[in-house]
């Protein structure tokens, strides 16, 4: 039964590929946790974005995406709720102070994110994400046959979490090295800002968004 989906599962790949490769909250969240935090709090929070897609998955096999996308008061509330999570983030980030790295290096220690908060700053980053649900709502309806059996829309589903969490730890890995970190470490507050200023951005265009 499998072959019969090649086709519609390269499809899928190549859609997701190209969605999950392109800049946007979720790559803002994890550069930050990956040079603020450093690898395990960068990866943990990679895990927690690509289970948000399983609540992507579950919500459009279950036709929820539908009325969340034909209820302007649903999306409305879950596009404000995002942005403002986006926002409040992006503030902190542009409240950096300049500091000097050993000062900098203890701060962090001492204020270093546990696995739970890491785990749902991904998944609440991704999760809320209105634009992750109209991308997942257009992929089971446009994209996804009517005919094709629920297993393997599930299957498709869980390996689009699995390459999600799997590009993110990658991202996590590339820029949590010592020697990118002090790079980064050495602009400091500058980095922090800069980030914090792409985040309420993106916070800022989520909440202009429309259905």
């Amino acid at each position: 039964m499998w072959e019969l989906y090649w086709s519609e599962w390269l499809i899928i790949a190549g859609i997701h590929l190209l969605a999950v490769a392109s800049p946007g909250p979720d790559f803002a969240l994890i550069l930050r946790q990956s040079i603020q935090y450093g690898r395990r709090v960068a990866i943990i929070s990679s895990v927690g974005v690509g289970m948000a897609i399983m609540l992507h998955v579950a919500y459009s096999l279950l036709g929820i995406g539908v009325i969340v996308s034909q209820s302007v008061l649903l999306f409305n509330l879950m596009k404000y709720a995002a942005a403002a999570y986006l926002i409040y983030v992006g503030y902190k980030a542009l409240r950096a102070r300049p500091q000097n790295l050993d000062a900098l290096q203890q701060a962090q220690q001492q204020t270093l994110p546990s696995a739970r908060q890491a785990w749902f700053s991904g998944f609440l980053t991704n999760g809320l994400n209105p634009k992750a649900t109209l991308f997942f709502l257009s992929l089971f309806t446009a994209v996804i046959s009517p005919t094709t059996p629920l297993e393997v829309q599930l299957a498709y589903g869980i390996y689009m979490a699995v390459a999600t969490t799997l590009w993110f730890i990658l991202v996590s890995l590339l820029f949590s090295g010592a020697r990118v970190r002090g790079w980064f470490k050495r602009l400091g507050h500058w980095f922090e800002r800069i980030m914090g200023g792409i985040l309420i951005l993106l916070g800022v265009k989520i909440a202009g968004s429309s259905v």
